[in-house]
């Protein structure tokens, strides 16, 4: 058994969305991105389907193009592939979940 917490030892980034690697299932690895108002992610896709969670704030989640507003509660997924980006509209905390296979690294090359 593994305990994380999404809403201890925040430390978000003036420049930057904060990532960090939470835990590591023997399926997935989940991940936490603290996204301040304003900040953005760039456009990028990733390998392997992926589940996104705002846990806390709200966030605009750009899909090929098109943008919809995701808050607090709001759970996507989305296919392996898709470009999409993202933009803090609030200081927000978001879980992600990706494959085993994908890493950490990658997401952190995209910021």
């Amino acid at each position: 058994m593994q305990k994380v917490s999404l809403s201890e030892d925040l430390e978000f980034n003036d420049h930057k969305p904060a990532v960090k690697a939470l835990l590591k299932t023997p399926y997935s690895s989940e991940v936490r991105i603290l996204i301040k108002k304003d900040q953005l992610m760039k456009e990028h896709q990733a390998p392997f389907p992926i589940v996104i969670e705002v846990f806390d704030g709200a966030i605009e989640f750009g899909i090929n193009g098109e943008n919809q507003i995701l808050n607090r509660g709001d759970i996507i997924t989305l296919d392996a592939s898709v470009p999409h980006d993202l933009k803090g509209i609030t200081d927000s905390i978001i879980r992600l979940t990706i494959h085993k296979q994908d890493t950490i690294e990658r997401i952190n090359s995209i910021l």
